[in-house]
C-alpha cells in the first residue's frame, strides 16, 4: 500500500476536525518550504524524522558494458539524499522479524571513538 498526499491530508483532517483544504494548503506549504531550501543547497531536518541532503557528484568517466574498450562521460548530478531519524529507523527496523529493535537492542549499533575514521 501506498500513502499518498491525499491520505496524508484526510488522516491530519479527520485527527484535527480542519478542512481538507485547510489540511492540504498546510502540507503543501511545507512541501514547498522543503523543497525551496533543498534547491538553496540547504540541509532539511526534521527532528525524529529525519534529515534530507542535496549531495553533488562529480563528473566521472564509465565504461559502455557493451563497448567496454569505450569511455563514456557521466556528468555531475545533484541528488537528495534522506537519512531517517532514530525513531523511524526503529520502527521500520520491526518489519524485521528477529531485528534489532524486535530483541529490543539499538536500531544501529554504536560505535567507540576507537573504531572512528
Amino acid at each position: 500500500m501506498t500513502l499518498t498526499k491525499r491520505d496524508l491530508v484526510l488522516r491530519i483532517g479527520e485527527d484535527t476536525g480542519l478542512t481538507q483544504y485547510q489540511v492540504f494548503d498546510v502540507v503543501q506549504r511545507a512541501l514547498n518550504c522543503i523543497v525551496e531550501s533543498l534547491a538553496k543547497g540547504e540541509k532539511v531536518e526534521l527532528r525524529n524524522f529525519g534529515v534530507f541532503e542535496v549531495k553533488v557528484s562529480r563528473e566521472r568517466t564509465g565504461r559502455n558494458p557493451k563497448a567496454p574498450t569505450r569511455e563514456v562521460v557521466i556528468p555531475a548530478r545533484s541528488v537528495v539524499r534522506f537519512k531517517p531519524g532514530k525513531e523511524m529507523r526503529i520502527e521500520v527496523l520491526k518489519l524485521l522479524p528477529g531485528g534489532p529493535a524486535a530483541k529490543g537492542g539499538s536500531a544501529k549499533p554504536r560505535k567507540f571513538p576507537s573504531e572512528q575514521p
